[in-house]
């Protein structure tokens, strides 16, 4: 009879725990909102409350790291509001295969132990295949051309390289931000590579925005964004490129948890984006007062001298790869001065001249280049070269009337100037052949698109012609 009562208590006080334990949850839920809790408390048990110590348990170390910094005195509060005063709290990581219920139900919560495993896998294998997303192996600091534009940013990515597990950091995070091409992805791909080299213990997440938000939105059709938090839970140095395209609210909110989980741990963070914290318009106050706290800077425009190692070194490159990619120092320079971007344009600008000597199988001179160039070199005087520039030196150049050139004659003397002119006005404007056609006395588009292929093939053929247009080019430029 004596035990019949043991057991009939230790059953009554289970009861009463799960009742009290299920209006802490409606309190929690109450307060923090369904995001919040669905994030940190739905798969949390009560599991004793003895002495005046509460013992709760979560699925992962990445939730129980969690709720330890951030909510731990919010569960206490709301948990001796139903439970009376506790003397501690204590969060423990379930097993798996320990019995798993919803917050003050008795109801099974989630899917089985198998398929969260398999779900995890499968979360892991979008988001860190091989410790990390596939890595460019062309960059590295090895093929990094240094200059005053990027100096500050390479040092501080080295030091990040060559530090150590356990190492106070001297800047968390690390933010890197410029215009498109100038080096941010490379940075982020060397230092990847320096760790993974130095120190294979350290574990190395590099994603991209997008590939971020693709992992945690099959992670919520999964129904199961655990999986995915906990794929942060041991990274060491996590890098993240364009992050200006990491937008959505719960994206955010998402990254957030992450981020602030590894600095608050002293892991490092390096960021990368097109922009700095201040112009990111997605973000709150709080996520940009963050950023701002580590070391931000900016990368630079190259200059020309910068430009000229980076085109000799890319050329270098195509060199061993390609032995018929020979390109004349002369032009190398051109490339140098013309293309005022960075080292993908710059590379982009030497493909575009090894393709052209290919295929017209023969030398590139250094006015065929220049023409070459044109479209490469980006349209940043588009806005301040008119039509009428145009047809002012070609006027000049020729010796024939600005009316002639408008006029319907159709004499070679006068037909000629008048196609150059239209292939200059598509080439050094943004004005559309319609515009175009007008400008040039009412003519239709099909005219002026006529022309421009005309002295396109032309030009290939003629060198003479070649270097005339460079000389004319040149002169609308002065204008």
């Amino acid at each position: 009879m004596k035990q019949a009562a043991v057991e009939r208590l230790g059953t009554d006080n289970k009861v009463l725990l799960r009742s009290q334990w299920s209006k802490v949850a409606a309190r929690l839920k109450a307060e923090l909102g369904d995001d919040l809790f669905n994030s940190w408390f739905a798969r949390m048990d009560c599991e004793e409350l003895s002495l005046g110590q509460l013992t709760v348990s979560v699925p992962t170390r990445f939730l129980k790291s969690w709720i330890e910094n951030h909510y731990v005195n919010k569960l206490r509060k709301v948990a001796e509001g139903e439970m009376g005063v506790l003397q501690s709290l204590h969060v423990r990581v379930r097993q798996q295969g320990e019995s798993t219920k919803s917050v003050g139900s008795d109801a099974p919560r989630s899917p089985s132990p198998e398929r969260n495993s398999a779900t995890a896998a499968q979360i892991q294998s979008l988001l860190v295949p091989e410790r990390g997303a596939a890595l460019d192996e062309t960059q590295t600091f090895d093929t990094f051309v240094i200059g005053a534009s990027n100096q500050l940013a390479h040092a501080a990515v080295m030091r990040v390289a060559n530090g150590t597990a356990g190492q106070a950091l001297t800047f968390n995070p690390l933010y890197i931000h410029s215009a498109a091409g100038l080096g941010k992805t490379h940075l982020l791909n060397g230092l990847a590579q320096r760790v993974r080299q130095l120190q294979p213990g350290r574990k190395v997440l590099m994603l991209t925005a997008e590939r971020f938000m693709y992992g945690f939105i099959h992670a919520i059709r999964n129904r199961d964004t655990l999986a995915f938090k906990d794929q942060f839970s041991n990274v060491d140095v996590l890098l993240i490129d364009d992050f200006q395209f990491l937008q959505g609210k719960a994206m955010l909110q998402e990254f957030s948890h992450a981020f602030n989980s590894l600095v608050d741990a002293k892991r490092q963070v390096v960021i990368a984006a097109d922009v700095p914290p201040t112009q990111l318009d997605t973000i709150d106050q709080r996520m940009r007062s963050r950023l701002l706290g580590g070391l931000v800077i900016d990368i630079e425009t190259p200059d020309v001298e910068q430009r000229r190692k980076i085109v000799e070194q890319r050329h270098m490159i195509m060199l061993r790869n390609d032995p018929s990619t020979t390109i004349a120092p002369e032009i190398l320079a051109l490339v140098a001065e013309r293309i005022t971007g960075g080292g993908r344009e710059l590379e982009g600008a030497l493909n575009k001249l090894v393709a052209y000597q290919q295929f017209n199988k023969s030398s590139i001179t250094v006015d065929l280049a220049s023409m070459v160039l044109r479209d490469a070199a980006g349209s940043a005087d588009t806005s301040r070269i008119k039509i009428e520039d145009i047809l002012k030196v070609i006027s000049r150049h020729y010796n024939v009337g600005r009316n002639d050139l408008l006029s319907p004659r159709r004499a070679r003397e006068v037909v000629m100037p008048r196609q150059i002119g239209m292939y200059l006005a598509k080439k050094l404007t943004a004005r559309s052949l319609p515009e175009i056609g007008r400008r040039f006395g009412g003519r239709d588009h099909s005219t002026v698109l006529h022309a421009v292929r005309k002295i396109d093939q032309q030009m290939k053929n003629d060198d003479k012609l070649a270097r005339e247009l460079a000389l004319l080019i040149r002169l609308v430029e002065q204008q």
